[in-house]
């Protein structure tokens, strides 16, 4: 048998072997080692003498030595900590009531709080189990479809591994040799549309056919205002609250009249009930603030500092950097667009404090209490990545730090717990170390043998254009996504995939991407579909694994919708990396 054919064996056997339930790094290593011991092997040497050891050893310290993969114990820290800190119920009990009027409202609370606690914790099986915990019997109690209700948790869980920051562009990054922060910028906008479609599919389904998440009992969607709220309310008449806690901030006597649980109502409650109404305003205008620092001030002041600079060194003419668009500065498209976005939103914050009652204070208050913290957490870590302020790695030690610190916040992080996440983390860590020791010496001797060379010799001779080289593999990777996990096709199938790129003069970064969104599929497409098997061990009995997988396929299809807007639309990926960092 040839070199090449052993090659096409080696990948063939790699499939197999994985399907029987063996180890995936340690079947890599074992195959690698195998195979190369026949293709190092030389009848005029001991058997110990063999180069493939020597190769092991030289791929092993590479994987340890690459700094990219630092990040990984960090983040994954971080979502364990968050999961075993159990955050997430009143989250999910304050965004219910937030969307008590939506269809299915349920259901689309289910979805935000995955994509929320996805982008927290980046554990797929943690967040279905967490979810499937938390809201599916509420779903089943209520009425809901079983479909809809296993669909929306094994869809909306597996976010977490495509919205940053995300393990899984991690690992791509190392296996690709690409920029973490330009993948993390690229996925940005492709993972909330994923999300987003996801939300329209629900609402849809249950607008169509309202009887597959029946309206919610009243009990379940009043919203609690505490007794002096009211009473407060009625003292001081006015079209809103809001300008109701300004009268009693300035003339506070008729308001410490008012019984609040026995005591009477201090000016503290009152201020702090004005702060709280005003944060939905606060984060509209700091949104908007921040963007308009950060693109009109910010860029165009660090331009000024490196001139200065470079002009005091004497030798600009060495500097060779090219500007990003960012740092061009915003042409008039932005300032119409900016004032534009600037408007409706004022229009709309007016709307909704013209309504703004005790019941819409109530809510503000509690989504502010369970979601503000992790919120900013979310928003701090992904901010000084996207704008360059830290590496991914510091990044990662600032977000498990303050998951740290938010657990203990919430009294909920214990000496076992912390234990537990710790021990959670060094076993998920040492798994992807491993997987990647075995990938590399796999990849390395399958290019020995010529198994790389035959397969790109292979695909040229199609005379392909891009387009179709890109639906082609896209399309593999679809298929591999039904036996196999987003890990093995990673570490073992994109690498075959990555030399070809340039060929067709396709962006490994869209590329990249797209792989992102189509990975989504291997959590939900049988039969090795994980979010199933997560969310079947906590359902009911009743709850049948064919009925878990029918509410998932919808998702496929979704999945599929996304990756044809992206390519179609190449700038919903692109435009963020090219814009921060340059194309």
């Amino acid at each position: 048998m040839s070199d090449p054919a052993l090659g096409l064996l080696m990948l063939t056997l790699i499939v197999v072997v994985i399907m029987m339930g063996f180890p995936t790094a340690f079947t890599l290593m074992g195959l690698g080692i195998f195979f190369g011991y026949i293709a190092f092997y030389d009848p005029t040497h001991s058997w110990a003498d063999n180069r493939v050891f020597d190769l092991m050893v030289e791929r092993t310290y590479g994987a340890m030595t690459n700094d990219v993969l630092i990040s990984i114990p960090l983040f994954v820290l971080m979502g364990y900590v968050m999961e075993r800190g159990a955050l997430v119920d009143r989250m999910f009990y304050s965004i219910q009531l937030a969307f008590r009027r939506v269809p299915a409202s349920l259901a689309v609370a289910t979805l935000i709080v995955c994509t929320f606690w996805g982008i927290a914790s980046g554990l797929v099986g943690a967040v279905v189990v967490l979810m499937g915990v938390i809201a599916f019997n509420p779903m089943l109690k209520a009425g809901y479809d079983v479909k809809l209700a296993s669909g929306v948790i094994t869809a909306g869980g597996t976010l977490g591994i495509l919205i940053p920051p995300s393990v899984m562009i991690i690992v791509y990054a190392a296996v690709a040799g690409q920029s973490i922060v330009k993948l993390y910028a690229a996925a940005m906008f492709p993972g909330f549309f994923l999300s987003f479609l996801y939300l329209i599919y629900i609402v849809a389904w249950a607008m169509i056919s309202p009887k597959i998440a029946p309206p919610l009992p009243e009990a379940q969607t009043k919203v609690p205002v505490p007794a002096w709220l009211s009473k407060f309310e009625d003292t001081y008449r006015s079209q809103t609250i809001l300008i109701s806690l300004i009268k009693g901030l300035i003339s506070p006597s008729q308001a410490r009249r008012i019984d609040a649980e026995g005591r009477p109502v201090s000016y503290w409650m009152l201020l702090s009930s004005f702060g709280y109404a005003l944060v939905p305003f606060t984060i509209v205008a700091g949104t908007m603030a921040t963007i308009w620092w950060y693109v009109v001030i910010h860029q165009q002041a660090g331009i000024e500092l490196a001139v200065t600079g470079v002009q005091q060194l004497g030798t600009p003419e060495l500097v060779t950097h090219e500007a990003t668009p960012a740092e061009l500065g915003p042409g008039l498209q932005f300032y119409l667009w900016f004032w534009g976005i600037a408007a409706v939103c004022a229009l709309l914050q007016v709307r909704y404090y013209w309504r703004f009652n005790a019941e819409r204070l109530s809510v503000v208050k509690l989504l502010t209490a369970s979601t503000m913290p992790l919120g900013v957490l979310t928003v701090v870590v992904l901010a000084v990545i996207l704008f360059g302020i830290c590496t991914a790695t510091e990044s990662a030690a600032v977000g498990a730090f303050g998951a740290f610190l938010l657990a203990l916040q919430a009294r909920t992080l214990d000496w076992k717990r912390t234990k537990e996440a710790v021990f959670l983390t060094a076993k998920t860590t040492a798994m992807v170390c491993w997987l990647f020791v075995g990938s590399a010496l796999f990849s390395a001797v399958f290019a020995i043998l010529g198994g790389q060379a035959l397969l790109e010799r292979w695909v040229l001779s199609l005379n392909m254009t891009p387009v179709q080289f890109m639906l082609l593999s896209q399309a593999i990777i679809f298929v591999l996504g039904w036996p196999l996990e987003w890990t093995e096709i990673i570490i073992i199938f994109v690498p075959i995939f990555l030399p070809m790129l340039k060929h067709f003069n396709i962006d490994p970064i869209l590329w990249g991407t797209l792989v992102f969104v189509n990975l989504q599929a291997a959590f939900l497409s049988p039969p090795v579909a994980m979010s199933a098997f997560y969310l079947k061990g906590v359902a009911p009995k009743h709850v049948t694994l064919n009925q878990i997988f029918a509410g998932m396929m919808p998702y496929m299809l979704i999945v599929i919708l996304c990756m044809v807007i992206m390519y179609l639309w190449p700038g919903m990926t692109l435009w963020l990396p090219n814009y921060l960092y340059g194309g």
